[in-house]
């Protein structure tokens, strides 16, 4: 095989529990994850040498290229495998940078499965997260993706029941905050975790989408709120905008309603002005070859 093609799915935390800070000096989380149907579109092909990056568009930010994402997975399996496994990317971004939906961890994951459809390294999708686990954490979640709970630093990983069909409209303001800047902040509050994560995975198993759309929480988004105010006045909107849920992703800045199908979707999307908006569904894998 010489190229391939794939898809892969941004996500969203329907919850997210900070328990502290462990030893290493990450924390310790319980988070629910869900895959949705907001993807980048990623091309994986031999090359003669080395590893080239290409982006559309080209002026999308994702950082320096020795500390992308995609160029650390293909890094990663070379250490692994012990072979030169030289191969040119091309990233169609369209998860927004900066906004806790894993656009990062979404394009390492398509490296990871790519490179190994391309040059036939036989991995499962239990070695293809281990090698993930070293880029991000939510990298091994992105590989398999769908609906599941994460623990340790989130790459613990364990299924959970699929979602009733429903609706997310997500938006994102223009300001964006650091990850680490935010865990700081909330160290510093000392605060104790909502613990949103066994009201949602309640709600899942009874299959009700307005238990899940009342049990969704994340205990950074006060803290993100801070940093960006922006984020507070999307969750108001999408409320008075006929959500019966709206909460943060990961650390933000990305902000999701829930509604029950695409038209009180459409509704709400018409009334919110955001940098970034658009009307999304669950999905329930993390990579897709196209």
């Amino acid at each position: 095989m010489r190229e391939v093609r794939l898809r892969t799915f941004a996500k969203v935390n329907y919850a997210l529990d900070v328990l502290g800070l462990r030893q290493d000096g990450y924390h310790e989380i319980r988070t629910v994850m869900q895959s949705i149907s907001l993807a980048d579109e990623v091309e994986v092909r031999r090359a003669a040498r080395g590893f080239a990056l290409t982006l559309e568009p080209e002026a999308v930010e994702i950082g320096p290229s020795q500390r992308n994402t995609a160029y650390l997975a293909w890094r990663s399996l070379q250490r692994l495998t012990g072979d030169e496994l030289p191969v040119e990317v091309t990233l169609h971004k369209m998860i927004p940078a900066g906004a806790g939906l894993g656009g990062g961890s979404a394009d390492a994951a398509a490296v990871l499965v790519g490179l190994n459809e391309i040059f036939g390294l036989g991995l499962g999708v239990d070695e293809l997260r281990e090698v993930g686990v070293g880029i991000g954490a939510d990298v091994p979640f992105c590989i398999s993706g769908g609906t599941a709970l994460g623990e340790g630093v989130g790459e613990i990983l364990k299924p959970l029941v699929a979602p009733p069909a429903h609706r997310l409209v997500v938006a994102k303001p223009p300001g964006s905050a650091e990850t680490a800047s935010i865990y700081r902040a909330y160290d510093g509050t000392k605060a104790e975790s909502a613990r949103t994560v066994e009201p949602v995975v309640s709600a899942l198993q009874s299959g009700s989408v307005p238990d899940l759309a009342l049990a969704v929480g994340n205990d950074l988004a006060s803290i993100t709120r801070e940093f960006v105010p922006e984020v507070a006045a999307l969750e108001q909107r999408f409320l008075a905008s006929g959500a019966i849920g709206a909460s943060m992703s990961g650390s933000g800045t990305a902000v999701y309603g829930i509604f029950a199908d695409e038209v009180a979707a459409g509704n709400a999307k018409g009334k919110i002005d955001a940098s970034f908006i658009g009307i999304y569904e669950p999905v329930s894998c993390g990579v897709e070859i196209a």
